[in-house]
């Protein structure tokens, strides 16, 4: 049995196929960044999804493309980690990043974009993944992702920058008391995903005006830091992968347009596409 896993900071979603490439199952676990998440909690949240526990031993390989595994000493946390619960498998750790060129450029050229939890971009020329800058996550990079608009927010909030009427909207839909965020951004695991957990308010509001501005003015961001610098001509496609890309389409088409891009397709999640590169590649 085969397992291929799309990990990003807030989930995971898992396949399990058979010698016959057939999907057996498929389960959703919480992410499993090993940049950001104790080795005791990954392991936590693998053994508690009975799911995969339950064929842990009938399991010869696993593809498993994460958040946080584009350094040697992550991809070694996580590997290790799998390796001692799936102890018959064989296993492949990627960054995200190539599971989201699987799953939307496959084998041809394209500028491919992460727009979920963090984000990322890199070049593919149909061989190889050029990147622009090793991801440095979601202190200092991470333009236009769910945990930077969470940041936006929260500061907007607190600086007072944010329309009343939205402001008392976000003030009632979230503990915002400043022990409760310092807790969770320095003290506790994932503080990625609970900046991101904050962004899901643009989404009940993104017909109002100011986060309409606030995403048009973090996509302009990731398309100057993340996609102009490859110096790639109009006809590259490009492809987003993730929810915030997603949600807002609209915004992102238009942000594009303005830089006379062209935007090839948006998926909300890869692991289909990653599944169907994968029968194909078995």
């Amino acid at each position: 049995m085969v397992l291929i896993a799309d990990g990003g900071s807030t989930k995971a979603d898992w396949i399990a196929i058979n010698d016959n490439k057939e999907e057996v199952f498929r389960v959703r676990t919480l992410g499993l960044n090993p940049a950001v998440i104790s080795v005791e909690e990954l392991r936590n949240r693998i053994i508690n999804m009975f799911q995969l526990i339950n064929i842990k031993e009938q399991v010869s390989e696993i593809y498993f493309y994460g958040a946080g595994c584009g350094t040697p000493k992550a991809v070694n946390i996580l590997k290790e980690l799998l390796e001692s619960i799936f102890t018959n498998a064989k296993v492949s750790i990627n960054e995200d990043m190539l599971a989201a060129v699987y799953a939307s450029a496959g084998d041809k050229e394209a500028i491919v974009c992460i727009l979920g939890t963090g984000s990322n971009s890199c070049y593919f020329d149909g061989n190889n993944i050029e990147m622009l800058v090793p991801s440095l996550g979601y202190t200092i990079m991470d333009e236009a992702s769910g945990n930077f608009f969470g940041k936006k927010l929260i500061r907007d909030y607190y600086y007072k920058k944010m329309p009343k009427k939205i402001a008392k909207k976000f003030g009632d839909a979230y503990n915002l008391d400043a022990d409760y965020i310092k807790q969770h951004l320095y003290r506790e695991s994932n503080p990625n995903m609970f900046l991101a957990n904050f962004a899901k308010f643009m989404f009940d509001f993104k017909e109002d005006v100011y986060i309409k501005k606030l995403i048009r003015k973090g996509f302009k961001k990731f398309f100057k830091c993340r996609i102009l610098p490859f110096e790639k001509d109009n006809t590259t496609p490009i492809y987003f992968i993730g929810s915030i890309a997603f949600y807002f389409n609209d915004i992102l088409e238009s942000v594009a347009d303005k830089y006379d891009l062209r935007i090839a397709g948006i998926i909300q999640r890869p692991i289909d596409n990653l599944l169907e590169y994968h029968k194909n590649k078995l």
